[in-house]
């Protein structure tokens, strides 16, 4: 499917109902030959940033529950690499990943969830799996 491409968002249908992927919608930040990631950005996870043990120095910020796999580390969606090195860019000023102790910074500073978005694991497919959900209707295109 040539439509589908990092920065481009998907939505669960009907037939993932009563899944963890009931009512998501997916923002895909890497498709290659390899397979696609994405993440969950429309439902939260419950804690905030300083609730983590490793963060409880920082301010309250809301985390996102990316996905189902590598729920053990946390992963940085951001628009501000003029204050967080390291970002991958993606499409129209978003950059995946950077350094940490700068993205703690930044949120200390003030930066907001529009800013900087912080999510618990992500979603990911193999080479093809996720060409064939959508061909199968799991998934629509936003």
């Amino acid at each position: 499917m040539r439509d589908l491409k990092a920065g481009i968002s998907i939505k669960s249908t009907a037939s993932l109902n009563g899944s963890f992927f009931e009512d998501t919608t997916i923002l895909i930040v890497e498709h290659n030959e390899a397979g696609s990631t994405g993440f969950v950005t429309n439902k939260p996870y419950g804690k905030s940033l300083h609730d983590l043990i490793e963060f409880k120095h920082s301010k309250p910020f809301p985390l996102m529950d990316g996905g189902p796999v590598d729920r053990a580390n946390l992963f940085v969606l951001h628009k501000r690499p003029d204050l967080i090195d390291g970002g991958k860019q993606l499409t129209n000023g978003l950059y995946l990943g950077g350094n940490m102790e700068q993205v703690v910074k930044a949120i200390n500073a003030g930066a907001n969830d529009q800013e900087i978005q912080l999510f618990i694991g992500y979603c990911g497919w193999d080479k093809g799996e996720l060409e064939a959900e959508l061909e199968e209707g799991s998934w629509s295109l936003k």
